[in-house]
């Protein structure tokens, strides 16, 4: 059987494509992959179809640095983030500034984040929502960095923050984890009693975190071939797994360089993904 001309052009081409930057590839594509909401590989080597752009704007959230168009999300990010908001102003506040979501189809970006890549994690900024920013300041307001240094909580600044919507995260069941600054873990670890927290362990230390907390949901249903990371470890991770944080070993490494994925470094069905019409 004779294979037609195009068919020759396009194998030839896929190597190529498999070792084209991922960042690249998913970086100069601003609308969803059509077709039903799935999730194709993990945070950190994934992408995602069928996502939906949360709104900039509701009655207890706003979307802020709308030019970085990080607003995409699967349905089941989307829904939590409203959930969340308003449980959010439940609880006292006025509601939520949320930060950066992901592409429109995932894969790595450009800039920034190395994990964001399935529609299913979420930046939620420390700075509530009181007065609803215009357009101009959507891009130059800053959240509250509620850490001083390595091992210090600003306490001003804590009490003004929207801290107390962590706990209503973590609560949720469609969260694997929430990522904090380790001065916030020790926090909310001091300001609540064991028996009070089952949540708790959901609450990962991690570098940065500082004026945000990060959500991560688990893969949703209906999404087979999303890898879920494994669960966190046992107990709330208020004992010594938190004490070594505030040694200098987290931070007496020499940092390296990432290296840029490929779309080799991909699922197969992220090449689909990013190249669907």
């Amino acid at each position: 059987m004779r294979i037609p001309a195009f068919c020759l052009a396009l194998l030839a081409a896929l190597p190529a494509f498999a070792a084209e930057p991922a960042h690249e590839a998913f970086g100069d594509v601003s609308t969803p992959a059509p077709g039903p909401a799935q999730v194709f590989g993990s945070y950190a080597k994934g992408c995602h179809a069928g996502a939906v752009q949360f709104p900039a704007d509701g009655p207890t959230w706003a979307a802020m640095r709308l030019s970085r168009d990080r607003r995409w999300a699967q349905p089941a990010l989307a829904d939590f983030l409203v959930r969340l908001a308003d449980r959010a102003r439940d609880a006292g506040l006025d509601g939520l500034l949320i930060g950066d979501m992901g592409q429109a189809r995932g894969g790595p970006m450009k800039s920034g984040h190395r994990s964001h890549q399935t529609g299913l994690d979420v930046d939620i900024w420390l700075r509530p929502l009181t007065d609803r920013p215009h357009a101009g300041a959507r891009e130059i307001l800053s959240s509250y960095d509620v850490v001083q240094g390595r091992k210090t909580l600003d306490e001003a600044l804590w009490r003004k923050s929207s801290a107390r919507a962590i706990p209503l995260a973590a609560a949720d069941p469609a969260v694997a984890r929430i990522f904090v600054n380790p001065v916030i873990k020790r926090a909310l670890c001091q300001a609540t009693r064991s028996v009070d927290r089952p949540w708790m362990s959901k609450i990962r230390p991690w570098w940065g975190h500082d004026a945000h907390f990060h959500v991560r949901l688990a893969c949703p249903a209906g999404s087979p071939r999303c890898e879920d990371q494994p669960p966190p470890p046992a107990g709330d991770g208020c004992g010594k797994e938190l004490d070594w944080w505030f040694t200098d070993e987290p931070y007496s490494g020499e940092s390296k360089p990432r290296k840029d994925l490929t779309m080799a470094d991909l699922p197969d069905a992220c090449r689909a993904v990013v190249s669907a019409n």
